[in-house]
């Protein structure tokens, strides 16, 4: 005999107070983060960093860092800093404190970033695109291409 009672719908109440949290701690982290980075670039001279990444089939990479110091090319220190990264389901006394070298932070920044701005930007068909860290303004832009198939289906009976 099948039974007919009614799927019980989830209470996903406690899940989204947990992902509002998430999402405002993270918002708060950025700007601290961005403001430990970009102090460090300009201690360093450097004036603007450029990621490149490319994804699709499932996965995806930063390609590239180029980094500037005015018109020259040049290599990030070996400086490191410390990042804030909040915990999924906690509060801000288990942030998750990390001290990487530049390089490594410029990653996690951008992966961070991107991961908020497009998920799944590694899927399918993927996408590309670079982040510019301009130093002087302190803003980071993301410039994001998709990758996507298009068809177009007509049919003809003679």
């Amino acid at each position: 005999m099948a039974d007919n009672s009614p799927t019980p719908v989830p209470d996903l109440t406690d899940w989204d107070t947990k992902n509002r949290a998430y999402d405002n701690l993270a918002v708060k982290l950025d700007a601290i983060n961005k403001t430990v980075l970009f102090d460090a670039l300009a201690r360093a001279g450097i004036t603007c960093v450029t990621v490149t990444f490319d994804g699709y089939g499932d996965s995806g990479q930063i390609e590239n860092i180029e980094t500037r110091k005015g018109d020259s090319l040049t290599e990030l220190p070996d400086d490191a800093i410390e990042i804030l990264e909040p915990q999924w389901g906690k509060d801000e006394s288990e942030i998750k404190r990390a001290t990487v070298p530049l390089t490594e932070a410029v990653e996690i920044m951008s992966y961070h970033f991107l991961n908020r701005s497009h998920g799944g930007w590694g899927d399918g068909e993927g996408s590309y695109g670079d982040f510019v860290f301009d130093v002087e303004t302190r803003a980071i832009t993301l410039g994001y291409n998709a990758h996507f198939v298009d068809s177009v289906y007509s049919e003809t009976n003679f």
